[in-house]
């Protein structure tokens, strides 16, 4: 029976570790933290349950074939948009149904042209999701893609997100709806790649859903089913060091602990990996381009707020400031937004909330934490509590005015994700949304790569995608004894 050691429990390391106990592999999974989750956390206080991390579930049946037992409920809207001129628009997974709210909200003309965008999106995700999300890739296997001319013409190389927006969306709201899923990758709109179309076909056409109890539920359900078939889960377990030679001897823990595997899956962040476990300055080139931090504020809200939907976005009069200031031009400084869009999620799920409160996860985009110019320092003395009062008055200015009405308010800022997460300098997603990622095997037999950071992307279907890549490279025990107890790299097909 083959060894297989798997570092980090987030969604992508436990999802993997299912995947190979169920091919019958030994697999064991270390994890530096204390709970397993990696950034799907869970924070509780006074009778209120906050999911710390993602907020919202989409795509589902990439967690059937997982046993888990999820019962996930869907959301309608699935975001309620709130546009600077107080015009609402509520998101639908149902197309037709989108669309008379659009009539209604902007217009006939708008719901035509958003009509014609759709038809775009679906033909660029079913390129993406045949061609790409659910196989590995390299540049030499995107570039294959150029003799698919209908998937080529539809992913449009070389436009952006933001182009395409301006292609399809005369008015200027969808166009600021269509610039906020470049954000769901971590990345400016307006360079964004257009192939990140799909992302909103994907949310809209599948639905965005809840989980009872919370999206930390997911964890909770995975690590049960790592406890029923047998995977070793220890906590407080750091790795210092990926040992390997032309292929992978094992591990050694922060303790002084060798453990020796055949296999090793990393569900750690491909920054920490090629810089600190397994040193490869080559493979550190190419990731430069991290994604943006987010800022939060926990709340317990006394009263109820109906105007708000489970998800609610609120949008500022000047989108760009935005991303000028998380993303900034040649010889200007990261700072935090002075006029963000707003993210607010409040479920009414009586098992997260007191009765006759609220508890709001609010978040806004933001830039990571550091020192260089492209960072902000979030552990300057007093920037949190400044910030958290700022946003609190955005929030008032946009109608949604709570400062009378709160138990509590905790912030978490990219410094603390960064310290929670292992993530470096906060970034929620790793590298930067774009086709190319850092890919799913490492540099020695043996080694492979799953979590937001690598392929296919960030958040929890893509990154529950790349354990499926993983898990099916590394295939069977049999298949891996057969080979020698050692995992042949993945072809990049």
């Amino acid at each position: 029976m083959s060894e297989i050691v798997v570092i980090g429990a987030g969604v992508g390391g436990l999802a993997a570790a299912v995947r190979l106990a169920a091919a019958g592999h030994r697999v064991t999974v270390h994890e530096r933290a204390a709970a397993p989750g990696g950034k799907l956390a869970v924070y509780e206080r006074d009778g209120y349950r906050f999911d710390t991390g993602p907020s919202l579930l989409t795509l589902p049946q990439v967690f059937d074939d997982l046993g888990l037992d999820l019962r996930p409920e869907p959301l309608d809207p699935v975001v309620r948009h709130v546009f600077p001129d107080g015009v609402v628009l509520d998101s639908s997974p149902d197309h037709a149904v989108f669309l008379e709210r659009i009539a209604a909200a902007l217009g006939d003309g708008a719901a035509r042209d958003w009509d014609r965008f759709w038809r775009r999106a679906a033909r660029i995700w079913e390129a993406s999701w045949e061609s790409v999300l659910q196989r590995p890739v390299s540049a030499a296997s995107l570039a294959r893609l150029s003799w698919r001319v209908g998937d080529l013409a539809a992913i449009a190389p070389g436009r952006s997100l933001r182009g395409l927006g301006r292609r399809y969306l005369r008015d200027r709201r969808l166009r600021m709806l269509l610039d906020r899923y470049a954000t769901y990758t971590g990345t400016d709109p307006r360079r964004a790649p257009a192939a990140l179309a799909a992302i909103p076909y994907a949310e809209l056409t599948y639905g965005g859903w809840y989980l009872p109890g919370g999206l930390g539920t997911l964890a909770a359900a995975l690590r049960a089913r790592c406890d029923d078939l047998g995977v070793r889960l220890e906590l407080g377990s750091e790795v210092a060091a990926i040992e390997a030679d032309a292929a992978v001897r094992g591990v050694s823990l922060r303790s002084g602990r060798f453990v020796r595997a055949d296999v090793v899956v990393s569900d750690v962040d491909a920054v920490t990996l090629y810089r600190d476990l397994l040193p490869t300055p080559g493979r550190l080139a190419g990731l430069a381009d991290r994604s943006l931090g987010g800022f939060v504020l926990l709340l317990g809200v006394r009263g109820e707020t109906p105007e708000l939907a489970h998800h609610t976005v609120f949008f500022p009069h000047r989108y760009d400031g935005e991303f000028d200031a998380i993303f900034p031009a040649p010889g200007r400084r990261a700072r935090p937004v002075d006029d963000p869009a707003v993210f607010v999620t409040r479920a009414v799920d009586p098992a997260v909330r007191p009765a006759g409160r609220e508890a709001w996860f609010v978040l806004v985009n933001a830039p990571r934490h550091g020192t260089a110019v492209s960072a902000v320092d979030w552990r300057r003395p007093g920037l949190a509590d400044a910030y958290a009062g700022h946003v609190l008055d955005v929030l008032a200015r946009r109608g949604v005015d709570v400062r009378d009405r709160l138990d509590f308010v905790e912030t978490r800022t990219p410094a603390d994700l960064a310290e929670s997460a292992g993530a470096p300098g906060g970034a929620i997603y790793g590298t930067a949304g774009g086709l190319l990622r850092p890919g799913n095997r490492g540099p020695v037999d043996g080694l492979f790569l799953v979590g937001g950071s690598v392929h296919p992307g960030g958040g929890l279907p893509m990154v529950t995608l790349s354990a499926r890549i993983v898990a099916d490279a590394i295939g069977p025990a049999q298949d891996l004894s057969r080979r020698g107890s050692r995992a042949t790299p993945p072809r990049q097909a």
